[in-house]
């Protein structure tokens, strides 16, 4: 019968997950718009190299500082009715009150001299009864008078109205601070030196409010999210090391550890998987953000073992098992293994190195333990 056959040799092995992942900065900033405003002016384009603090594009900020003006306004005017709570009201309201006070107190003090005169006119036969009941009565309402505006003066304004006096300035100050705000973010500046990697507004655009002005990376090192299927999760551990491709650079290998391990597994297109992110040196600036790349994961490397291809080993009930071939005649021999891959098993007993070991018939034919055997390439 003739096969084909594999010799074991000595050399290294590797357990691999192939995945893919995609590129990003570590250190990213991203500018969007505060307000719906024109793109004023653009002081740099795609690719530019930008210092910390750099000016790099700035939007229509005139309505906006309208509306810090009024905010300013309205802040100034609530502090005005905040003070007007402490005092009382303002001064001619409170010179005002003042002298209906006096005139009602006065008032209620002549009411009550008539009153008592009424009641000792009427005690001589010299007043009626009727008088002195009218009397009275202009007393009360002098007197109903005099204690509103001392209850007026000593408790100018009521719950409600301190409420919302205190939270339309509340509301001012909100105001403000939010048009502050926008204003500093109208004038967009690098926050560190990097690239400004992606623009996608032109100047006299106009943009909505939270549209993307631009992306400004540190290329120089970059962190690949990679996603790794729900099976292969539990073979991951820090510190694994990690070699990234790219289609667009064939050859070219970037390599880096794993740093993060899943702690959740989501969807993913129609995969659920778990995400892994590591870095990568990118000093020469060739990986490019946001582009997809392959992903291989070594989880374990043994040098200097016995390996043997894959397709060689049988298993029985669990049992791994080859054909070795000796003096022309195939030999069943258990083995154990231990590291694999797609391709090649790692041999840890039941063969020496330079055995042969049958892979197939050429014809098809199963292999038998002591069958005669010739083999060809």
């Amino acid at each position: 019968m003739k096969v084909r056959a594999t010799e074991v040799e000595r050399g290294s092995i590797r357990s691999l997950i192939s995945t893919n992942g995609k590129v990003e900065p570590i250190q990213n900033f991203e500018a969007h718009a505060p307000i719906a405003t024109t793109v004023k002016r653009l002081f740099v384009k795609e690719g530019d190299h930008v210092r910390k603090g750099q000016l790099l594009l700035q939007l229509d900020d005139d309505d906006l500082r309208s509306q810090a003006a009024r905010a300013q306004a309205q802040i100034k005017a609530a502090q005005a009715d905040e003070s007007d709570l402490t005092t009382g009201g303002t001064r001619e309201e409170l010179l005002t009150l003042d002298t209906q006070l006096t005139k009602a107190q006065a008032a209620r003090e002549t009411a009550q001299r008539n009153l008592d005169a009424f009641r000792r006119l009427q005690q001589q036969g010299a007043a009626s009864a009727g008088e002195v009941q009218q009397a009275q009565e202009t007393l009360q309402r002098a007197q109903a008078d005099a204690t509103l505006l001392e209850q007026k003066k000593k408790d100018r304004y009521s719950q409600p109205e301190v409420a919302r006096v205190k939270a339309q300035g509340t509301e001012a100050e909100a105001a403000y601070e939010a048009a502050e705000d926008a204003l500093r973010k109208s004038g967009v500046r690098a926050p560190f030196d990097g690239i400004v990697y992606t623009l996608p507004v032109k100047q006299g655009a106009y943009v909505q409010t939270g549209d993307l002005l631009l992306q400004e990376g540190d290329l120089s090192k970059m962190l690949v999210r990679t996603f790794v299927d729900e099976p292969d999760i539990g073979r991951l551990a820090t510190g694994q090391k990690i070699e990234v491709t790219w289609d667009a650079l064939p050859g070219r290998i970037w390599n880096g550890t794993v740093s993060t391990i899943p702690s959740t597994v989501k969807l993913h297109g129609a995969r659920n998987v778990g995400e892994v992110t590591c870095s990568v040196d990118n000093r020469d600036l060739r990986l490019l953000p946001n582009v997809n790349v392959g992903v291989t994961v070594i989880t374990a490397e043994h040098s200097n073992v016995l390996t043997l291809l894959r397709e060689a080993v049988r298993m029985d009930d669990t049992k791994p098992y080859v054909y070795q071939v000796v003096n022309g005649l195939l030999r069943r021999r258990d083995v154990e293994i231990s590291l694999q891959n797609l391709t090649q098993v790692e041999v840890t007993s039941g063969l020496p190195e330079h055995s042969l070991v049958a892979l197939s018939s050429t014809d098809s034919k199963p292999l038998i333990d002591g069958a005669p055997v010739k083999v060809v390439q």
